[in-house]
This record gives structure tokens, sequence and C-alpha cells, in this order.
């Protein structure tokens, strides 16, 4: 069966003599625009050629980029001078360029610079980025059902956390209908029970990524009721949804890591937790053991007679303080009834007969002077030891008719 067979090696050289048989297709200028540059250590350049409906990979080597007046960039409108060839190792028509003429901005850049422009004039990329949650309950993933990027999503969330539940919205990633399939798996995820979503694919060009740059994807994620975790490409690739979504992983593993935390880390946490609770909790409790024992040692409670004794003391010491005050008072009042009794009896008119005086009234009991005494009237004549009465008899005086 393998009489007549041809080797892949003769069938790609095959090719490769009919394309570069073909005189037109060895100098041929070439319109289109840059995508997936990639400048070697070597000095070689690699990009893809690309218009709205094809795309070629090219190389320019080190010897022919010396005439370069600038770096080649993504979505740099070009002109290609060069020649189609075959690439033997890998079996891909590529076009070898010797001379490339910057033309100015690509259509398919401008066109998404205008889109990023009007978005971000919108708030789209400014809005609160959301936290992810520490401890999610499921995660989403929106990815190709097939490719490299879910089995790297789910390996390390596996590995991660096991047992955390993971669906599943597969899609395709690429191609002119990778965009409507993207809205309507993003519509499904929201319903989900699901705690974060994952958005994204594996590596590739500027092209591949185009539904990640798709005006219906990006509103579509920016209206996401959870949290949304963006992982397309590889950490050089950037496309809209990046800058729309939550968070950007540089890698769709990344992406898992970013979404669950490590079991284990947890439960050790959690262990270190318990024990620093139960740490705490012994040491309050020995706290208040030694609160209680003071309190029960205490001589009072120790002793409950001498509270009675101290209350008692207590009354004493106020007896004896009451009967102080009282006789300070007591003698207080005597000294001054001393001194007013002093004050009365020096205001005593009696007080002088006790010095050899005498005072005389008459009948009616009013002192009289000796002007006021009247022959044979009777006046009494007071001593300090008695009085006597007697009746005037002024010499040379008649008694008043």
């Amino acid at each position: 069966m393998t009489e007549g067979a041809l080797s892949v090696h003769e069938l790609v050289q095959g090719i490769r003599k009919l394309v570069e048989n073909v005189p037109q297709w060895q100098r041929l200028w070439v319109l289109g625009e840059l995508s997936g540059v990639k400048h070697h250590s070597s000095g070689h350049w690699y990009f893809v050629l690309k218009d709205d409906l094809a795309q070629i990979r090219g190389v320019m080597f080190r010897r022919d980029a010396a005439s370069l007046t600038k770096p080649l960039v993504d979505g740099m409108s070009v002109l290609v001078y060069g020649r189609l060839g075959v690439f033997e190792r890998d079996g891909q028509t590529q076009l070898y360029a010797s001379t490339i003429q910057d033309i100015g901005a690509g259509a398919q850049y401008q066109k998404l610079e205008a889109l990023k422009q009007k978005l971000y004039q919108e708030g789209l990329f400014s809005r609160p980025k959301r936290t992810i949650p520490k401890l999610p309950q499921a995660i989403g993933v929106i990815t190709s059902g097939s490719g490299a990027a879910r089995y790297d999503i789910e390996t390390v969330i596996a590995r991660r956390f096991p047992g955390m539940v993971v669906t599943l919205f597969p899609v395709l990633v690429q191609g002119s209908e990778a965009p409507r399939a993207i809205v309507s798996a993003l519509d499904r995820a929201f319903k989900a029970p699901i705690s974060v979503l994952i958005i994204g694919r594996g590596g590739g060009s500027k092209e591949d990524l185009r539904a990640f740059n798709d005006e219906s994807v990006v509103r579509m994620v920016a209206q996401s009721p959870i949290p949304v975790i963006s992982a397309v490409g590889h950490e050089i690739d950037t496309t809209l949804v990046d800058l729309v979504a939550d968070l950007r992983a540089p890698t769709p593993s990344a992406a898992a890591e970013l979404a669950v935390p490590e079991k284990s880390g947890l439960v050790l946490w959690v262990d270190q937790l318990g024990q620093r609770a139960y740490a705490a909790l012994r040491r309050r409790l020995d706290w208040e053991r030694t609160r209680l024992e003071g309190w029960t040692t205490h001589g009072i409670l120790a002793d409950g007679t001498r509270l009675i004794q101290m209350r008692r003391d207590l009354l004493d010491r106020l007896d004896e303080r009451r009967d102080r005050a009282w006789e300070r008072q007591v003698q207080a009042l005597r000294m001054h009834l001393e001194t007013l009794g002093a004050s009365l009896a020096a205001m005593n008119p009696t007080a002088v007969l006790y010095r050899g005086y005498t005072y005389v009234v008459d009948e009616a009991g009013n002192a009289v002077s000796k002007e006021d005494v009247r022959q044979g009237r009777r006046y009494a004549v007071h001593w300090y030891n008695g009085n006597w009465w007697m009746r005037s008899e002024i010499p040379g005086e008649e008694e008043d008719t």
C-alpha cells in the first residue's frame, strides 16, 4: 500500500516548487495591515499581513530589515514588496519581504482605536472594579471546550481547591461567529449559580483575539452581575475585554489562581485561628479564675465576722465623736450663759449697794433726789441688807397744805 506514496517532505517540496515557479509571485507588492509583529533577537521580523477577508504570514530577514525607517508595530498599514515561498518545516506559505513601506495606521487598527475611545468616553473602562470573593462557591468558565485554556484552568483549580465546582460554557473563541457565541454564553453564565466568571482563551495573533475586541462582547462583560476575570491570550496581548473586566490575568492558568484560594492554606489558616482562639479562651479563664480566687481569699469573704466587727468599730467611733461633739456644745452654751449672767449682774442696780451705797424711793417706788424730798412724806431708804421707811423732816420748811 505504501508503494508510490509521497513523503510529507516530498509533498511540501512539490508545493514549494509550484509556488516559487510562478514568476508573478516572486516579485510582487502587497497592501495590508500588520498584526502579531515580533522582533526576534536575531534581527528578523515576523508578522501577519491581513485585510478584512484574509491573512498571510510574513518574515523580513535582518539583511533586509536594515532598510526600515521605523520599527514595525501592530496595526500599521504597509505596502510590502517581496516574494511568496513555502517554509518546509511548517508547511506554511508565507511572504518573504525585502521592502516594507509604512503608509499609516491600518483600517482595522483605526476602527479598534475608535471603538476604544468611544467606550472610554462612556465610562466602561473607568467604572469601579469589583473585588474577587475570597472563597467563591463556584467558578464559571467561558472558553473553547477543546482548547488548552480550558484544561489549564480546570487543572489549576483542581490542584488549588479540590472539590470546587467549575461550570464550563464552551464557545467559539475566534471567527466571525465567535462574538455572538460569547455573548450567548455570557447571558447563560449571568443566570447560573456562580461566584466568579473567567472568560478567555489561549494565545494567538491579534486577528485570533479579535472576538474579544467586539463591541457586543465588551458591553456584555460590562453588564456582568458577578466579578469577571479576563484571561485572553498572553501577558503581552491586550484586548478591550481586558480593560472592562474586574481583573485581568496574564494567562488562563493565572486566572484560575486568582479565582480560587489554595485550600490547604485556608485549612492551615483556620487551624491557626482555632488555636489562637483556644489560647485566648484559656488565658481568659485563667485570669477569671485568679480574680475569683483573689476575692474568695479576701479577708472579708474569708471571715464574715470581720465585716460586722468593722461596722461595730465604726459605730463606736461615731458614738465617741457624737459624745465629744455634745460635750463641746454644752460647754460652749455654759460659757455663754455665764457670760450673760455676768453681764446681767453688772447691770443690776442693787449691786452697788454692796459697796456702801443707798438709794431712796417714795411711796410709789420712784427714785427721788434731794430736791424731790418734801416735809412730812414717807421715803424708803434701801441698803444692801434691807430698807427703812422714814418720814421726812426738813428743817426750816413747812409741810405742804
